[in-house]
């Protein structure tokens, strides 16, 4: 192998996932009977509590040193977590999002207030993951500022034909307040783990969407200087036991992705003045690119993301250890944590695999891992 790095207790540990699990049945029925008016808030919860619990368990049985709550309360990865910020409205368009060979549920969010975070319902649900998280960390996955800057405003048509704020500048002010809020109510409930999930750097990054922005007139450095900025501000004050880690995503909707390129555009930029903790990177594909962009890496970890969620064909475990080894000729070796490259469900929908598959996905990376770095069972 000709590799060999320490074992890591605190986040961002050896073994990672992103956070997102496939929905069971169970869950997935209850929605849908929620929906139509035949069962109550509460028997959905109640259900949803069970099915978090029985998951929570498995991710401590697979091996891993923190658990999330599979988002399973959600529809979406981002637009439940905005939609509950004040000032934020969630409404149908005429069209979903265009994946590479699929359509997602035509809805999105706009900033249609003044921006706020006061009584928000993931506040409950990171409650809840963290009573019975027991002695492994509770990880809390939320959308990234930029996200909220750039779907429900700046690329968002009901905001700019009306818009709330009278600049730019002005609306990023209140993203950071809302956002600085957000992360101080998780700390202070007990959460020392926050990822930031953000697709903008993944078409920051594509050659075609950046190509798209140019001929609007925007200028994509600036901009991504404006989403680095809004990351940095909301949490620049952070305690030091609070960990933060950045998910860098292409997109991922029934195993499709929305955008492609390696990370060179955008890597000086994100990589050089980003204060994670840690970036989630995608590299399952060569749709990613090569590690060479890691050389901007300041003192960040860098998860690799070197198994697709997106089908069931296990990675050849030899490889993904000579992609380790090949990646940390950039990163030193333990700097470097390993993963799946997305989440099984970023959407209710799920990715078009088994659940026998996401289950065997996570033991790859949890073996690969071990062998890397050693025993990660907890001290």
């Amino acid at each position: 192998m000709g590799i060999k790095g320490e074992s890591r207790h605190v986040a961002p540990f050896r073994a990672e996932v992103v956070g997102s699990f496939l929905r069971p049945d169970s869950i997935k029925e209850a929605r849908k009977l929620h929906q139509s008016g035949f069962l109550s808030d509460d028997e959905l919860r109640d259900i949803e509590n069970d099915e978090i619990k029985k998951l929570v368990q498995k991710q401590k049985d697979a091996g891993l040193q923190f658990v999330t709550d599979g988002e399973f309360r959600r529809a979406w990865w981002h637009l439940d977590f905005l939609e509950g910020l004040d000032g934020v409205t969630k409404y149908e368009v005429e069209e979903g999002y265009h994946f590479h060979d699929v359509d997602t549920k035509a809805e999105t969010v706009y900033v249609s207030g003044k921006l706020d975070f006061t009584n928000h319902p993931m506040l409950e649900d990171f409650k809840f993951l963290k009573s019975i998280a027991g002695d492994h960390v509770a990880k809390m996955t939320i959308p990234s500022p930029s996200m909220l800057y750039m779907v429900g405003a700046l690329i968002d048509s009901r905001y700019n034909e009306n818009p709330v704020y009278e600049s730019n500048e002005a609306l990023r002010a209140d993203i950071v307040k809302t956002y600085r809020k957000a992360v101080a109510a998780f700390y202070d409930l007990g959460c020392r783990y926050l990822q930031l999930d953000d697709t903008s750097w993944g078409v920051f990054a594509s050659k075609e969407y950046r190509q798209g922005y140019i001929d609007q007139g925007i200028d994509v450095d600036e901009l991504c200087f404006d989403c680095v900025n809004l990351i940095n501000d909301i949490i620049g004050d952070r305690p030091d036991d609070l960990k933060i880690g950045l998910h860098v995503c292409h997109g991922n909707f029934r195993s499709s992705w929305f955008s492609s390129g390696g990370y060179e555009p955008v890597a000086k930029i994100l990589f050089g003045n980003a204060k994670v903790d840690a970036f989630f990177l995608e590299y399952d594909t060569d749709r990613n690119g090569d590690f060479a962009p890691l050389r901007f890496i300041q003192d960040q970890f860098v998860v690799l993301g070197l198994i697709t969620t997106k089908h069931a064909e296990l990675e050849n475990q030899d490889l993904i250890i000579e992609r380790i080894k090949e990646a940390s000729q950039y990163v030193d070796i333990n700097k470097l944590c390993l993963s799946p490259q997305c989440g099984f469900a970023s959407t209710e929908e799920g990715n078009l695999i088994t659940h026998e598959d996401q289950w065997n996905k996570l033991k790859l990376v949890v073996d690969s891992a071990n062998k890397v770095w050693g025993n990660l069972n907890l001290a």
